[in-house]
């Protein structure tokens, strides 16, 4: 299993949780996040921002999925601009079910 963690602009998380849900990965977390990229923040006139608010969606599944969630992040959430985002990928040992108590997805 994977974890993929993409952290997105806010206004294209919509975008991104239907293009997800259309293609059958409808399991999600989302939660509201503020950082910044290697740009250290953004300047608009004499004010600098220097922490952005972004959304991180998490979708855990089957390694051989992780590929085609990607695209459909990457595809739904571009604008072109920086600050597009990121997306992490991590392992997944075992994930449980807290009702059931059962392993696995």
């Amino acid at each position: 299993m994977k974890m993929v963690r993409a952290i997105v602009r806010p206004e294209k998380v919509e975008n991104v949780v239907d293009s997800l849900d259309e293609a059958g990965f409808a399991a999600l977390t989302k939660m509201e996040v503020i950082g910044r990229g290697k740009q250290k923040g953004i300047q608009l006139e004499n004010i600098y921002y220097d922490e952005i608010p972004k959304t991180m969606l998490i979708v855990v599944a089957e390694d051989e999925q992780t590929k085609k969630i990607v695209e459909i992040i990457t595809e739904s959430s571009f604008t072109g601009n920086f600050g597009d985002g990121k997306i992490f990928i991590s392992p997944v040992d075992d994930a449980y079910t807290v009702r059931t108590r059962n392993s696995g997805l």
